[in-house]
């Protein structure tokens, strides 16, 4: 099992000593342009969670592949890069330009941008023209049905599946009433969200059995099991990098009395299921 960072939760650049905590490092969403994202505040506290509205700021294609990706790769880490769009064709140049990554990220449920793309599997099928590269479709548990999302973009020719992505919330400001976020809405991360992933990745797994990046809520070593068990092949965390930037060595310290291959998919196999909680430290 891998850890590894949800992409836009960590600066490797900045912080490179957090990222070399990971077995691999996923960079923030790249569009073909660049994009200065949305007006602040675009990040705001909740009870139980983080809403954020960045919009997919970024530098854009040509300057990550020029500037970025180079300063990355002296990381030492493996890398795997986000790619987002507003059409199909959009991906797959992106995909087309990468070489010499673990893997392509395929941001295809960002809530915070307005631009509608083309369908999940259709984005899929292009990017698999495009590149030899292994392609991770990232899906959003806001759909009614995202087992078949699953089954669609696998298909298509994914080779995973980074499940979740962030669920469009609203916070408001008690003095004023009003939201707090410029743009109103914003995607919400962080504890709340677990249930939802542990239900997207259940239910993806059952359908697919195509390897899974699990993400949402990982806050401890319980929560890496807790997705394991469900389907996750491999776990990402998120907002906890925020207040906690050695939250993985902490995690994995607490998942080194676990062999994570044994509880893989356990949750599918009740009789199994409880045999491994006593082995996590709390």
């Amino acid at each position: 099992m891998l850890l590894l960072n949800a992409s836009g939760c960590l600066d490797a650049l900045a912080a490179p000593e957090v990222a070399r905590q990971l077995d691999g490092f996923v960079t923030k969403t790249i569009t073909p342009l660049p994009r200065e994202g949305n007006a602040p505040p675009r990040i705001a506290e909740t009870a139980h969670g983080m809403l954020n509205a960045i919009g997919l700021a970024n530098p854009g294609r040509e300057r990550f592949l020029s500037g970025h990706l180079p300063r990355l790769r002296e990381l030492g880490i493996p890398l795997w890069v986000s790619v987002g769009g507003f059409c199909a064709a959009d991906y797959a140049d992106t995909c087309a330009a990468l070489d010499h990554v673990e893997a392509i990220e395929l941001n295809l449920s960002c809530p915070n941008v307005d631009e509608a793309a083309d369908s999940a599997a259709e984005i899929v099928a292009a990017c698999r023209r495009a590149t030899k590269l292994p392609l991770y479709a990232k899906l959003s548990a806001a759909h009614p049905d995202i087992a078949s999302v699953a089954r669609a973009v696998a298909a298509a020719g994914a080779d995973g599946l980074s499940l979740v992505n962030t669920l469009r919330g609203l916070a408001l400001d008690p003095r004023t009433l009003q939201p707090v976020l410029a743009r109103g809405t914003g995607g919400l991360s962080g504890p709340s969200l677990k249930p939802v992933a542990l239900a997207a990745v259940h239910a993806c797994y059952a359908a697919t059995r195509l390897p899974i990046v699990g993400m949402g809520g990982v806050t401890s070593g319980q929560d890496v099991l807790d997705l394991v068990a469900c389907g996750a092949s491999h776990v990402a965390v998120g907002t906890v990098l925020f207040s906690e930037p050695v939250a993985p060595s902490r995690i994995r310290g607490e998942l080194s009395a676990v062999d994570t291959d044994e509880v893989m998919g356990a949750a599918h196999r009740a009789e199994k299921s409880l045999e491994f909680r006593a082995k996590v430290v709390a």
